[in-house]
């Protein structure tokens, strides 16, 4: 369901700041959307600052950018919580000042979005769209950690 992107550019991350930055992310967004962690999906780009310009000039300052679509329905303030709390905490575990960190969110209704082989849910239904996963993605998603 959401699906962040976290962009960085002049900025190398290891393993384990990738992986405390997903957890927080996954954590942010149920903790202000109510929705279910397992729905949170993260992934990480990294350009060299060569890719990276500023008002058309190239930029040699470490950014990070993070991008989240997010099922429509939320409130304003749950959403400005959930940015604040990711760009302050992202800032920190990558090193960079919080104006190096810019983050946006990005509403999609859920009737135009299929996750999971279904259209999902409206916030606040997921229990009876969860109940519809088949037992063989269930099993792999806790094959790999994840569970619902």
């Amino acid at each position: 369901m959401p699906t962040y992107n976290v962009l960085t550019v002049g900025v190398s991350l290891s393993q384990s700041q990738k992986d405390e930055i997903a957890g927080l992310i996954t954590e942010a967004h149920h903790s202000n959307t109510g929705a279910p962690g397992f729905f949170a999906q993260v992934f990480f780009i990294t350009q060299p600052n060569s890719n990276h310009y500023l008002g058309g000039k190239p930029n040699s300052n470490p950014h990070v950018f993070i991008h989240g679509l997010i099922r429509a329905g939320r409130s304003i303030e749950a959403k400005k919580d959930l940015m604040a709390t990711v760009a302050e905490s992202a800032a920190e575990i990558c090193s960079v000042q919080q104006e190096d960190v810019w983050m946006y969110i990005q509403d999609i209704e859920a009737e135009q979005m299929i996750e999971y082989g279904r259209v999902l849910p409206a916030p606040g239904e997921e229990a009876a769209w969860k109940a519809g996963i088949s037992e063989e993605k269930i099993a792999a998603l806790a094959t790999a950690g994840v569970q619902l």
